[in-house]
């Protein structure tokens, strides 16, 4: 029994993870794999390695928990026993962040990643990742885009993992005899995605066996939807720059879901993070019905949109 719940967890992993690599990832690509220490990252860095590929693996120190510095060291022993080059790189995450330790957490780690020299940037998430980020984005009223959750592609982010159940990592990581760490803010349910982790999905499951994989799936389909979006976007600008400052003759032209829609393109083109509709509405109201000489400012994020001289522009804050 045991050999042959190894051999399936082993071919499910790699199977879903050469397909997505085969499909992105060029011949002599330079592929560097995110490694928290956890099991989702100890298990990819596994299995990219068992496909033969050449990677290397970056550790982002966030300095949040005591146990951070043993969490390093665990990545470099890891790492050195695996004959896979490692990069630790040190951040200093905003402690009284507006969108949370969880959120300032994640900003300093993608820091990291954009200034990692490669190709691809491989991350650990998995579908019980992506179920969770959908749930957690649409309770807080996010859109399309934010209910499309975790694409397997982002940029030069790739998520090789993404249609393999949290399940099938632990089947893994247990037949190969894995060694990980476990960061206990994980099971802080004080933090949301933990609270939909471990005190609402746990809940539905029961009634819903499939419910990790439909809302995974519906957020395929959402990210296809955003997609399609997107391109709309890209119509409405009428060959003008993806980028602010935007005149405000192109929204007020529009009706306004498809003003909306463009503000919303520019703004996560900007690494803005999606804001809820709501705000995204009342930010579109405030920058056509102002006058002239007003110049309402709202802040989303580290950013600050303005009105100026009949231009909506982007600021930092």
């Amino acid at each position: 029994m045991a050999a042959s719940r190894k051999s399936r967890s082993t071919d499910l992993l790699q199977a879903a993870a050469a397909a997505c690599l085969d499909r992105h990832v060029a011949s002599g690509a330079r592929v560097v794999a995110g490694l928290s220490g956890g099991i989702d990252s100890v298990v990819l860095l596994h299995v990219v390695r068992a496909l033969g590929r050449p990677l290397a693996a970056v550790h982002v120190h966030h300095g949040l928990s005591p146990e951070a510095d043993h969490w390093a060291g665990f990545c470099q022993a890891l790492c050195e026993s695996w004959s896979i080059p490692l990069q630790v790189v040190r951040v200093d995450v905003e402690r009284n962040s507006a969108d949370g330790l969880e959120g300032a957490a994640r900003r300093a780690r993608h820091a990291v990643y954009a200034g990692v020299a490669a190709d691809w940037i491989l991350l650990g998430h998995h579908r019980g990742d992506r179920a969770e980020t959908m749930l957690f984005n649409l309770l807080r009223g996010a859109g399309v885009r934010g209910a499309g959750a975790m694409p397997e592609r982002s940029g030069r982010l790739l998520r090789p993992l993404l249609e393999v159940g949290r399940a099938d990592i632990a089947d893994y990581a247990r037949a190969h005899e894995l060694q990980w760490v476990d960061d206990h803010s994980n099971a802080d349910t004080r933090y949301a995605r933990n609270f939909l982790r471990h005190g609402i999905l746990p809940l539905i499951q029961p009634r819903f066996p499939a419910v990790e994989q439909r809302l995974a799936s519906a957020a395929a389909r959402f990210a296809e939807a955003a997609d399609l979006l997107d391109d709309l976007a890209r119509l409405d600008l009428g060959g003008r720059e993806p980028s602010f400052p935007l005149d405000i003759e192109c929204l007020a032209a529009l009706s306004e879901p498809r003003a909306r829609n463009l503000l919303r393109y520019l703004l996560t083109r900007q690494g803005v993070g999606i804001p809820s509709e709501e705000r995204l509405a009342e930010a579109l109201r405030q920058c056509l019905a102002a006058a002239p000489d007003r110049h309402p400012a709202l802040a989303f994020g580290r950013h600050v949109m303005r009105r100026k001289a009949g231009r909506i522009v982007l600021d930092p804050a």
